[in-house]
């Protein structure tokens, strides 16, 4: 038998389908733009997305049905699913009497500026040591909650009318089938569930003014939540009725698809977003991390959590290929390659000689700025492209860096990163990871490791694995170990405390930025 995996994100969607001892049998991909019809908007046409991932379902079942076919063993049918998923986001649905699942608006994304404007009444009427207390979340206007507010005031129809504002893991469970259910790691990215409750929170509802009723039901992640539909089935490939099972956040998915369930582990996440993901097992206090703006969200494995250090990593790979090599790119796909390769064979040794600061668009861990600007200094006549993708890599993993130095003070300890994501299968770039932040990495052979948590979930909601440990046991594999270059490591801890001031000393000029002058 075979399990498929689903990984929704933010600029593109993977299907997979994995045998029960880890084999990836068949992956398909595609990739969408993030739309931004005014300024500061960022959002996804939902009904365009869905029709991509229902491409990428389709690809794999295919191709998986036809790889059995030619197989001496014959066919290996699909016997559960499951969907991972970027977090935030939310789309609105509405289910009609007659079974009917509509799409009723975009889906607005975590960087999105719509319901800044809400923060300071919010923070006047709940500290973040109490909402901390709570949710395991500060305040911030990447969570759920402030773009349902502005939803709610802004498009009152479009907010009346929806029956569900569903996080996409739920969403396109929701699509194929299932009741309107949401995980626990995608549910506290909403900033309105209760972490130790398992359930959305009443006074956090009331703090933000949102009806219960608009959002799903909630579970532990590997719960089945529903059954593939009998039409939705036949029009992908799936066989009908077999188990959709609660997935979960994607960096939580990730953790599972590359091992990273036991405390001192860690998974680096090289793929949109930049994300480190510690996992710990027991709560830490509020004065241990609401200072270090770290959260505590459930991991998809059982009595465990995370903690999420992140910045917007593979959007800036993603710019500067559309901005330094878009002639390349477009040859590639041409010709159906990956340009990355290509890309990644130009960055200098050592390194770049470039100071990057990677506030592109709205920052992650700690601070969680939106406005600002990011900075490329150093550059001269002779600089070559290839150093400004290496100067790119080196500042995101600054950035990095100085949030996992906070961690000590926290005992969120860690010995090991796992390399996971499009990012983590350019040994440069891990290499240059392993470098900056002093520790070893390990990459695993399946580096698109939502797809493999999320199809890990799937086997444990329906009984092809015991536990998430028989899981990882079974299906995750490591391939390469990464140890910190002790030259380069010098020479980064160098060019690192340079670093470090560049956003203190900066930052007024680049908040005045961000308003073009009229």
């Amino acid at each position: 038998m075979s399990l498929l995996g689903i990984d929704a994100g933010t600029t593109g969607c993977k299907a997979a389908v994995f045998s029960e001892t880890g084999q990836q049998l068949a992956i398909a991909y595609e990739e969408y733009d993030i739309a931004h019809p005014h300024p500061g908007w960022d959002e996804l046409d939902a009904v365009e997305v869905w029709g991509k991932i229902k491409q990428t379902i389709g690809r794999v079942t295919a191709a998986a049905r036809d790889a059995g076919a030619a197989s001496a063993v014959g066919a290996d049918p699909i016997r559960a699913l499951a969907v991972s998923s970027m977090g935030e986001a939310l789309v609105p649905v509405r289910t009609s009497s007659g079974g009917d699942r509509c799409i009723l608006g975009p889906s607005i994304l975590l960087s999105d500026s719509r319901g800044a404007e809400y923060l300071p009444r919010l923070r006047r009427e709940l500290s973040d040591e109490r909402l901390y207390a709570i949710n395991g979340n500060t305040l911030g206007n990447h969570y759920s909650l402030t773009k349902l507010m502005w939803i709610r005031e802004h498009q009152p129809e479009r907010y009346a009318a929806a029956d569900k504002f569903l996080p996409w893991s739920s969403f396109v469970g929701f699509m194929l089938g299932a009741d309107p259910i949401v995980d626990y790691t995608l549910a506290n990215r909403t900033l309105l569930f209760d972490l130790a409750g398992g359930d959305w929170s009443p006074e956090l509802l009331a703090w933000g003014g949102i009806a219960r009723a608009k959002l799903p039901a909630t579970v532990p992640s590997g719960t089945v939540i529903g059954q593939v539909a009998r039409r939705i089935a036949g029009e992908l490939g799936l066989p009908p009725g077999i188990p959709i099972v609660a997935g979960s956040h994607d960096q939580c998915a990730n953790a599972v698809g590359c091992g990273a369930i036991r405390e001192g582990l860690a998974v680096c996440g090289m793929g949109t977003f930049l994300c480190i993901t510690p996992v710990f097992t027991e709560r830490r206090p509020p004065d241990a991390m609401v200072p270090r703006g770290l959260n505590t969200e459930h991991h998809a494995a059982p009595g465990k959590y995370v903690s999420f250090i992140w910045n917007q990593g593979g959007i800036l790979v993603k710019w500067y290929r559309d901005t330094f090599a878009a002639a390349e790119h477009r040859q590639a796909r041409a010709a159906g390659r990956d340009v990355y390769p290509e890309l990644f064979a130009e960055l200098p040794p050592g390194p770049s000689g470039l100071m990057v600061l990677p506030h592109f668009t709205a920052t992650g861990t700690p601070e969680f700025v939106t406005d600002t600007c990011g900075i490329i200094a150093g550059l001269r006549i002779e600089t070559p492209r290839g150093a400004i993708l290496k100067g790119i890599l080196e500042g995101t993993t600054f950035y990095l860096k100085a949030c996992v130095e906070t961690l000590p003070a926290a005992e969120i300890p860690i010995h090991e990163y796992r390399a996971t994501g499009g990012g983590s299968k350019s040994d440069a770039w891990v290499q240059l990871c392993a470098d900056i932040l002093g520790q070893p990495f390990a990459r695993p052979q399946v580096t698109e490791a939502g797809a493999l948590g999320a199809a890990i979930m799937a086997g444990v909601g329906a009984g092809v694995f015991a536990s998430y440990e028989a899981g990882v046991a079974a299906m995750v594999r490591l391939e390469r170990h990464f140890e910190p270059n002790a030259q380069q490591q010098r020479l980064y801890a160098a060019w690192f405390e340079r670093y470090r001031p560049l956003w203190p000393l900066m930052q007024e000029y680049l908040r005045g930025l961000t308003t073009p002058v009229a």
